[in-house]
Formats: structure tokens, sequence, C-alpha cells
């Protein structure tokens, strides 16, 4: 597990949603995805910032722009104006080559805790939630049991060989409180990745 935390990691940003007065209104997490430093995050996150910072695994920060937005997936792509000078962007799995009871790792920021790994299975495929305060669901998704939590949406779920398979959306909780119940949910990542496939609006 260890070399799959290794693998991954470096892939892994910290996203800021930031207000107008410079303070954090949200945070979440995002994964490099390519070599221009593009980075997929959950839509939710984003979407109501005022400016975005990205924070990259060495430390480095940098001001991003929304350049792709699929709000039926709720996946955004994010371009950070300026990149570390070593950078390592992720390597995508299969997500149709998932089994039940398959390993599911997620390395993200809950409650801005920077690369936490969790793991856990997957515990379900092609699943679909509605969004809350929201008259629309999402479909297609993976169900797994590793740990997310406020901050983990946008997160990356990975395979045993490091691979991303899905960005991580949300979870549901039967409390309605946004913590932990063992349900979490996330967008196959060729959904994920199509949102760079479409020009920003």
């Amino acid at each position: 597990m260890s070399e799959v935390y290794a693998k991954v990691a470096p892939s892994v940003v910290q996203v800021k949603a930031m207000r107008a007065d410079g303070t954090v209104a949200d945070s979440g997490s995002g994964v490099i995805i390519d070599d221009a430093g593009d980075i997929l995050t959950s839509l939710h996150v984003v979407q109501n910032a005022n400016s975005l910072m990205v924070v990259f695994a060495d430390g480095t920060q940098s001001q991003a722009a929304i350049i792709a937005e699929v709000a039926e997936s709720d996946i955004a792509a994010l371009r950070p104006a300026t990149t570390p000078l070593q950078f390592v962007p992720a390597t995508f799995g299969n997500p149709s080559a998932l089994h039940i009871g398959d390993d599911a790792i997620v390395v993200a920021n809950p409650f801005a805790l920077t690369r936490s790994l969790s793991t856990g299975v997957i515990s379900g495929l092609d699943r679909s939630l509605q969004v809350p305060n929201q008259d629309r669901s999402l479909t297609g998704l993976i169900q797994f049991d590793a740990a997310v939590n406020p901050g983990s949406s946008g997160g990356p779920l990975v395979n045993r060989d490091g691979e991303v398979v899905g960005i991580v959306t949300g979870l549901v909780n039967p409390t309605g409180q946004p913590a932990f119940s063992g349900v979490g949910f996330a967008v196959t990542i060729d959904t994920a990745a199509s949102a760079l496939g479409v020009p920003p609006d």
C-alpha cells in the first residue's frame, strides 16, 4: 500500500475556493492529470469561488482557473497559473475493469489534512446519487467504503496499481451530517477526463 501511496500522492493537490476577502470558503482535493498541470476536481468545491488557489505536493501554491466543467458529473478541470518545476501527472486506470471487493484507495485532504491515505474496497458499481439540494442526480458512480470526509471531494480513487479510476464526488450519511459513514462515491475517471475534451464556456 505504501508503494501505491508513493505513486499517487505527488499528483494530489489541495484546492482552496477563496472568498473576495481572501479567506477560504471551501477546501477540497484534486489530481494532476496531464503534462500541462491540469487538475481534475469536484465542481461543487470550486463553482462558487471568487478565486481559486491550488497547493501542490511540494508546498508550491498557484492561482488557478476553471477551464472546463461538467455539471452533470460534478467535475471541473482547473489550470494553474504556474506549476512547480517538477510535478507528476497521475496515471489513469480502467474503471470498467473494477469488481466489487477490489481495493479502493483514496488520497485526499479531509479536514485539510493534506494527502491523507484511506483504504477500503469497491462496494458497488454503476450507482446513482441524488445531489443534495438540487433536482438532479449523478449516475454511473463507483461506490466504495474508504473513508472520505469534507475536503476529500475531488481527490483520486485509485486501484492497487496506483492508477486513478475515479474522482471522489461525495458521501452519503443517513444522519444528514457531512461526515464519514462508510458510503462514498466517485465519478469514473473516463467520465471525469471527458471534461478536458470540452472547451470552456
